[in-house]
């Protein structure tokens, strides 16, 4: 099926799906996992060949590591539909309701976005996951998968509309787009994708904002930081940064920059460096990061790089607002940790640095939609729109406004013969 004809009847089912009720988009959602469990030894023989492949042209280790499926990851998505299934329903929620006049009440009410368009990095659970958020959130939605992970990419996708389709979700809500040119052609469907959702690169998103007239939520880059006050807990701090860092490497909310308060660098490093070296993490660091530890000497492109991998940047600072004009200037608004005890500063720290997910004391790796308690998540959002941080259920829903009148006309209004009262009930 080509592009066009995919994206069309994706906008038809998606008003169909719009209507249909909790209990049977729940059980399409069961009916998903138990399909997923019932095959698992076909994904598992495509996820293979997808790895040979990859191994082959050299892919790098970091992507090699997101493209495994295993039965770990199967069991993590699984869990991760049966936690979606038990979540409140988000559409048809009212938001706001106000009497405009006595027979004349207004609505405000959630329902689904329509038709949203994803294109995502070598990770075969990210496709169940957004599938199932979008099914669950009541859109249409065709994905695009990276190229590495083809076949399992393909057999997770015919089995999860096989399992919706027959427990009455609209045929043609979900397609899975193989080729790489119809990325392309995506991004001039704008009278049928309503969202596109990017995962990768800077790059990457700001390509597809400036081809496209569709709406983008993007998350790109994941340059999380930490930021080691002069007061911190020595051992807090060592562990969590070193579990920030070295826990999962190949993700977007992995540490990738520490700074380090110039009071406690001393103290901090020597015993950081150590514990970083359990995991032969590779250290980049300012000349003063470098005068209390062995390490590279990190440059200007430091700051701006993702790693996904063993390495970390480490700069010593003067001041938290140093630190914090380093996130800002260098980040990609997507997490950042302060290590203190002094609240007060915790407290400034998490409003001054412009980021969606701001932790204190805690490992940057809880930045996640199934952390978060969201049954999974769509992306991360870096925007300041509709929504940011790990999106979830509700931000893939909007809203519209339902007027109930009684035969009620403006003219009366605008004569002064009628006037509105503007009683909010909810």
């Amino acid at each position: 099926m080509d592009i066009l004809t995919a994206a069309g009847k994706a906008k038809t089912a998606s008003i169909e799906l719009s209507a249909v009720d909790k209990d049977t988009k729940n059980n399409a959602l069961l009916k998903i996992s138990e399909k997923l469990l019932e095959n698992k030894e076909r994904i598992f023989k495509a996820n293979q060949s997808d790895l040979r492949r990859s191994k082959e042209e050299n892919l790098d280790m970091p992507l090699l590591k997101r493209l495994k499926f295993d039965e770990t990851k199967l069991m993590d998505v699984v869990k991760g539909i049966k936690s979606l299934i038990e979540l409140d329903e988000q559409v048809g929620k009212v938001l706001l309701e106000t009497e405009l006049d006595d027979g004349l009440t207004l609505i405000k009410e959630s329902c689904p976005i329509g038709v949203i368009g994803v294109v995502f990095e070598s990770r075969p659970d990210a496709l169940v996951q957004i599938a199932t958020l979008c099914l669950k959130s009541g859109n249409s939605i065709l994905l695009k998968g990276g190229s590495e992970a083809i076949e399992t990419n393909k057999i997770l996708s015919e089995l999860i509309i096989e399992a919706t389709v027959k427990n009455n979700i609209p045929k043609g809500w979900m397609f899975n787009v193989e080729s790489r040119e119809n990325v392309g052609k995506m991004l001039d469907l704008d009278n049928y994708i309503d969202l596109i959702i990017p995962r990768g690169s800077n790059s990457f998103v700001r390509y597809i904002i400036d081809n496209s007239k569709i709406p983008v939520l993007g998350h790109a880059d994941g340059i999380c930081h930490g930021y080691i006050h002069k007061d911190a807990n020595i051992d807090m701090a060592v562990n969590v940064i070193y579990d920030s860092k070295t826990q999962y490497v190949a993700v977007c909310n992995a540490l990738e920059t520490l700074l380090v308060h110039e009071d406690i660098a001393e103290e901090l490093l020597p015993i950081l460096s150590v514990k970083l070296s359990q995991k032969n993490v590779v250290i980049h660091g300012c000349v003063k990061t470098r005068r209390l530890i062995d390490c590279i000497l990190a440059t200007e492109e430091d700051w701006k790089t993702e790693y996904l991998d063993y390495e970390l940047s480490i700069k010593v600072v003067s001041d938290m607002k140093e630190a914090i004009d380093h996130i800002n200037t260098y980040g990609s608004r997507h997490t950042e940790v302060i290590v203190t005890e002094n609240n007060n500063q915790a407290n400034a720290f998490m409003k001054l640095v412009d980021s969606g997910n701001v932790f204190h004391n805690c490992s940057t790796r809880f930045s996640d939609g199934f952390k978060y308690g969201f049954g999974a998540e769509i992306g991360v959002s870096t925007n300041k729109i509709h929504a940011r941080g790990p999106v979830g259920l509700e931000g893939l829903v909007i809203y519209k406004y339902k007027l109930f009148g009684n035969g009620q006309l403006v003219e009366d209004y605008t004569t002064g013969s009628e006037t509105f009262k503007h009683r909010h009930i909810k």
